[in-house]
This record gives C-alpha cells, sequence and structure tokens, in this order.
C-alpha cells in the first residue's frame, strides 16, 4: 500500500519554529484518525529530532511517511555529522553550546529520546557529510 507523504524543512538556529514539523504531523495524524500512545511516541521522537536539527545541524529535511501500520520518519542534514553515535546516544551527553543550554536545550536527551520512543531506530553519520536517521513508530 501506498504511504501518504509528508515533508518538512527544520532551519537551523531557529528553536522558535522547532517543533512546527511535530505539531503538524500530530494534528494531522490526528485527523487521520490515529491516536493514543503511538501519536505521542511519533511527536516525542520527532520533536527531539527537529531541536537536534535547529542546535546541531543547521537545519534539515523531514519525511514523514504514513502507512496503515506504522509512520517512517526520515531526518535528513549536511551538518557536521556525529564523531562518535554510541557516545553521542548517551543520556546527559551534549555537545551543545552554553547559549543553547541557557534557552533551555542541549540536556543530552535528543537522540537517547529518540530511540527511545521509536520502535526502530537507525542512524548514519559521518563527520563533514551529515547525519541520516530512520524512525518507526508502530500503529
Amino acid at each position: 500500500m501506498e504511504a501518504i507523504k509528508f515533508s518538512y524543512t527544520v532551519p537551523g538556529d531557529d528553536f522558535t519554529r522547532a517543533g512546527e514539523a511535530s505539531a503538524d504531523l500530530k494534528n494531522k495524524l490526528k485527523k487521520m484518525g490515529i491516536t493514543g500512545a503511538p501519536v505521542r511516541n511519533i511527536s516525542i521522537s520527532l520533536y527531539e529530532g527537529e531541536i537536534n536539527l535547529a542546535i546541531h545541524a543547521g537545519g534539515g529535511e523531514i519525511t514523514a511517511l504514513v502507512y496503515p501500520d506504522k509512520v517512517e520518519m526520515y531526518l535528513d542534514d549536511n551538518g557536521p555529522g556525529i564523531a562518535d553515535v554510541n557516545l553521542a546516544l548517551k543520556e546527559g551527553y551534549s555537545t551543545a553550546t552554553e547559549e543553547v543550554r541557557g534557552l533551555g536545550f542541549g540536556a543530552g536527551m535528543g537522540l537517547p529520546n529518540m530511540k527511545k520512543y521509536a520502535d526502530e531506530f537507525y542512524i548514519e553519520s559521518e563527520v563533514g557529510k551529515g547525519t541520516h536517521i530512520k524512525m518507526v513508530v508502530n500503529l
């Protein structure tokens, strides 16, 4: 079955707009009759991804594919990449600046929460090239 596709652009360093994609997707899913824990998990994991795109990558692109049984989310950026993905997945580890932390972000929970709230989580990153993430939440 063909998926319903939603695409979003996340601007870099604009924390006032980070969260728009997750809120929009949440509203669209609810209008499609999808509710409950899966929508919460999609919203949390995608919001964390948006914040990471804004903070660390200078922005990026999100594609969400809605199937009858799952939602696939792809986050792609051309940012600096992640030198040590395993370290970045540790709760509390952050490379956010003090300025970003002063805004209430950068607690080192972004990637861990993305992994926690997705049923499937894949990350591929290359320093100097960017990061590509796939998250799947089952409906």
